[in-house]
């Protein structure tokens, strides 16, 4: 080969070392393509040293392409592999990491408030022998009205109140028929509690929702009085709110119920009078009573033998009065900032 062949592949043989050097060499996308612009570019030295082939001798030639060509490739393979690098470096852990963002701290789930309730409520009647059942959403309009001494003419049984899905079937407007299936299923002593989802034609507002929670109690024996009755819901009244609270049964109605009685207890929020108890000192926590004979009828218990008792509470107003929530639409939107305070 004559000495201008041999100069052109020398000066190959250096463009590739040098060109893989800088290559390896690059740390940013910007230094990388400097180093193709320096030896793959349309001026860069690798087209420099083609645009001399022509002036060798035609029987070099072919050995100065072949090598020229040969070094493009390997170049051209040694940016790719570089760039692959660089863009899993950006990609990586490390660098993902905004060191300016503000510190995250790792979200920790909890127990709903109104959730926490219902434990605690059925935990406490545990204590003096209730056992918690649960029952079907969807109901017959016997379980739901029928057995429990409502007539079907009463309004409770209104379309206004109640969800209807058949002419005989509605969604459970509170959790007594389960109540009811129990005292069919088991004769006495009974004592259950039964905590689940009832459903209403109530508008969502800061007091009602059409979707509550609701949680009820049942006891049933031979020579259960209002004695017993008194003390089953103080134990859970001290035991729940605290034991310097005081309880207070005012009379009222309910038709499964006979005498019935509303229980209010004392502001846990104030001395005097508060926006909470409406400035009266008292909250109503709960519609109870002995349980009417003819619901003992209904289910085929003999009311010349047992007699019992019953109640009903929502455990949303309780955690509201507890936590001091004005909204009930609050427990039930699921906003997290409102609800972590809780966790």
């Amino acid at each position: 080969m004559t000495p201008a062949g041999a100069s052109l592949l020398d000066r190959i043989a250096a463009i590739e070392g040098k060109g893989l050097a800088a290559i390896g060499e690059a740390t940013d996308s910007a230094t990388l393509e400097s180093a193709r612009v320096e030896y793959l570019g349309r001026n860069g030295q690798l087209a420099d040293v083609m645009s001399l082939i022509g002036t060798v001798e035609a029987q070099a030639r072919r050995d100065v392409g072949q090598r020229a060509n040969a070094v493009k490739t390997v170049l051209r393979g040694a940016l790719e592999e570089r760039a692959k690098a660089l863009e899993s470096a950006v990609r990586g852990p490390r660098a993902r990491i905004d060191r300016t963002l503000p510190a995250r701290e790792r979200w920790v789930g909890g127990v709903h408030p109104v959730t926490r309730v219902i434990d605690e409520i059925c935990e406490i009647f545990a204590e003096i022998g209730f056992t918690s059942v649960l029952g079907p959403e969807i109901e017959s309009t016997w379980y739901n009205f029928t057995a429990l001494n409502i007539p079907l003419d009463h309004p409770a049984a209104d379309m206004m109140d109640t969800f209807y899905l058949e002419k005989d079937v509605v969604l459970r407007t509170h959790t007594s028929p389960v109540q009811a299936r129990v005292m069919e299923a088991f004769r006495p002593p009974v004592r259950v509690v039964v905590p689940g989802l009832a459903y209403r034609r109530d508008s969502f507002d800061p007091s009602h929702a059409p979707a509550f929670e609701q949680i009820e109690g049942l006891a049933v024996d031979e020579g259960v009085d209002f004695v017993e009755f008194r003390a089953a819901i103080e134990h859970f009244v001290h035991h729940f709110f605290g034991p310097g609270t005081k309880t207070r049964f005012r009379p009222s109605f309910y038709p499964f119920t006979e005498p019935s009685a509303e229980v209010d207890v004392s502001c846990t929020v104030c001395a005097s009078g508060c926006s909470t108890c409406k400035r009266t000192g008292w909250i109503t926590i709960m519609g109870s009573g002995m349980v009417d004979p003819a619901v003992f009828e209904a289910v085929g218990y003999d009311p010349e033998r047992y007699t019992g008792y019953a109640f009903g509470m929502g455990p949303a107003r309780i955690a509201m009065v507890r936590h001091g929530i004005p909204d009930m639409r609050l427990l039930y939107e699921g906003e997290m900032s409102f609800l972590q305070q809780f966790a």
